[in-house]
C-alpha cells in the first residue's frame, strides 16, 4: 500500500512551501504564521504615523504664517542642510539589515533541524560562525549612536527643535524613526537572552524571525525618510 508523507522545504526567504511532517512541526508553522500576522498588525500604524508626518511636512512647506511685526502672511520655512553623518548612518543600517536576514535564515533552519522538518542537502542545516544576531545588535546601536551626533551636529549650527518648521521636522521624523528602532533593539536582547536560556530552537526563531522583518521594515522606513528630508526639503 502507497503512503504519503509531506514535507517541509527551505525557500530563500526562510518560507515554507509545503506543509510539515509532524505535530511539532506544524506548531512551529502556525506560531509563525501568527507570530507575523501579529506584526503585521503592529506595523500598519507606524506606516500610517510617518504617512501623516509626510503630508504635514509637504503641506507645512508651502503653508504662510502670519508676522505680527508686519501684519502681513509670511513663508517661513528655511531648508535646512542635513548633517553628513545621516549618510553614513543609512549605510550603517542598510549593513545591519543584512546580517539580521543571515539571522534570521540561520535560526530558521536551527528550528527545521530541531523539529526534524528539513528536508535538503545536510550542509544546510549547518549553523555559521559568525554571530550574525550579535553583529546587527552592535550596528543598530552604531546607527542609534550616529542618530544622536547627527543632533549634536545640527544643535552645533544653531538649529533647535523650535528654531524653524524645517528643523522641527528632521527632529520630528528622525527621533520618532530612532525610538522605533529602539524596539528592534530590544528585541534583539530578548532574543539574545532566550539563547543564553537555552531556549528552544524555535522560539527563538519566531522571535529572531519576527525581529528580522521589523528591522527591515524600519530600515525601509528610513531611507524613505532620509531621502524625503534630503530631496523634499
Amino acid at each position: 500500500m502507497a503512503s504519503v508523507t509531506t514535507t517541509a522545504t527551505l525557500n530563500g526567504s526562510g518560507g515554507v512551501n509545503a506543509g510539515f511532517g509532524s505535530g511539532v512541526s506544524n506548531h512551529y508553522a502556525t506560531r509563525l504564521r501568527r507570530a507575523r500576522l501579529g506584526l503585521l498588525v503592529a506595523v500598519t500604524p507606524i506606516l500610517m504615523l510617518f504617512t501623516s508626518f509626510t503630508s504635514a511636512y509637504v503641506v507645512r512647506q508651502g503653508l504662510p504664517t502670519f508676522d505680527p511685526r508686519t501684519n502681513t502672511m509670511v513663508r517661513d520655512w528655511i531648508p535646512v542642510k542635513l548633517p553628513g553623518i545621516l549618510l553614513v548612518n543609512t549605510c550603517v543600517l542598510l549593513l545591519s539589515t543584512a546580517g539580521m536576514e543571515l539571522a534570521r535564515r540561520e535560526s530558521y533552519r536551527e528550528a527545521l533541524v530541531e523539529t526534524e522538518a528539513f528536508a535538503g542537502p545536510s550542509s544546510a542545516g549547518k549553523t555559521s560562525d559568525v554571530p550574525w544576531m550579535a553583529v546587527t545588535l552592535a550596528l543598530g546601536i552604531l546607527f542609534l549612536a550616529g542618530q544622536w551626533v547627527a543632533w549634536g551636529q545640527l544643535r552645533a549650527r544653531g538649529f533647535y527643535l523650535a528654531s524653524t518648521p524645517s528643523s522641527s521636522f528632521i527632529y520630528l521624523l528622525t527621533g520618532t524613526h530612532a525610538i522605533h528602532l529602539l524596539g528592534g533593539v530590544i528585541a534583539l536582547f530578548v532574543a539574545g537572552v532566550a539563547s543564553l536560556l537555552r531556549r528552544s530552537a524555535v522560539t527563538r526563531s519566531v522571535v529572531v524571525d519576527i525581529t528580522g522583518w521589523y528591522w527591515h521594515f524600519m530600515a525601509a522606513i528610513w531611507v524613505y525618510v532620509f531621502c524625503l528630508l534630503e530631496f523634499a526639503g
